[in-house]
């Protein structure tokens, strides 16, 4: 069995998501010790919990240790299935950060879930960064997937949820498909119309005056368990995003969005920095490259991670700070 120390580098839900997707890929059973060790409350929180059951679900792994602040994971896998699941996170917990690790092993064989919890929650990319930037390359290289955000939910209530629907795919090399997608989406829950306006035309006036380019806006008013605010920005394979709080100016808010995705459009290469570790895994199964800003402690933990997994990634960085990826 693999030993895995959940304490090292980033030291965080990472280790633990990406360890249990890629047990279930290679049929290699892990251990994970010291989860999250590298966090001020160690161990395992609910929605790491919810990753680890919807990928076992997946193939129908045999689990033990899987429970709010747990700090030792065994999971060891059995066969490929396609299931359909439905589950709860129980709190706001980020559900892109769940589907990430899901997505990975149900595109071997077809599955469904439907999960409740927090679909924009700060230090997560936002539902709509997981639809509007990461997916477009998951389909360009074969990925068959659809989403329906049917609620949103945002901290500390929660209670969005979101269905998602893969059929079996067969992916091919990893590639930053070209394009001209860009936009923004505003979205609003619980507050005057006003609000999700002011978000989306601040972003939207920010990115023109700095490209010379149009952001088509779109704006996603909904009532629903919890109050909130958030606005994604993207530009082809490239995104930011921020999420509004009490006595923050919703211009302020759209501004901050639009700022993350200027910091990442200078820098030569098509991912950003945070879709590069998302997609390393892709990358190290199916091959493929992509080009990158200098890579974070996220992506450096997931290089070591796939190393443990005999699953190593070619890694080439210039004076410039761009790296290219590639198996």
């Amino acid at each position: 069995m693999l030993r895995i120390d959940g304490s090292m580098m980033e030291g965080g839900g990472q280790i633990v998501r990406t360890s249990v997707a890629l047990s279930a890929v290679t049929g290699i059973p892990v251990t994970i010790d010291r989860v999250r060790g590298g966090r001020a409350r160690p161990g395992l929180a609910p929605q790491h919990c919810s990753a680890v059951r919807a990928v076992a679900g997946l193939c129908g792994a045999t689990v033990k240790g899987c429970s709010p602040t747990s700090s030792l994971l065994e999971f060891t896998p059995g066969n490929p299935v396609r299931r359909d699941q439905d589950i709860d996170i129980g709190t706001a917990g980020s559900i892109p950060l769940v589907l990430q690790a899901w997505l990975f092993v149900a595109l071997r064989s077809g599955a469904s879930l439907s999960i409740t919890g927090g679909t924009e929650v700060r230090k997560s990319p936002t539902i709509d960064y997981f639809t509007r930037v990461f997916l477009p390359v998951l389909k360009a290289c074969g990925a068959e997937v659809t989403v329906e955000i049917l609620q949103r939910g945002y901290y500390p209530a929660g209670g969005g949820k979101v269905r998602i629907t893969v059929r079996p795919s067969a992916l091919t090399p990893m590639a930053i498909p070209s394009g001209e997608s860009r936009g923004v989406i505003s979205c609003s829950a619980n507050l005057p119309e006003h609000v999700a306006a002011r978000q989306g035309v601040s972003a939207a006036e920010r990115l023109a005056r700095y490209t010379g380019l149009e952001y088509p806006v779109i704006f996603d008013r909904r009532s629903g368990p919890s109050t909130g605010t958030s606005c994604t920005v993207w530009q082809d394979s490239k995104g930011g995003t921020a999420l509004g709080r009490r006595g923050l100016p919703a211009e302020q808010v759209g501004t901050a969005a639009a700022d993350a995705l200027i910091a990442e459009l200078d820098p030569p290469g098509g991912a950003d920095r945070h879709l590069a570790d998302q997609l390393m895994p892709y990358v190290a199964v199916y091959g493929g490259r992509f080009i990158t800003v200098p890579l974070t402690l996220h992506s450096r933990t997931m290089l070591w991670l796939l190393e443990q997994f005999g699953l190593p990634l070619r890694v080439s960085e210039d004076p410039e700070g761009t790296a290219e990826v590639r198996r």
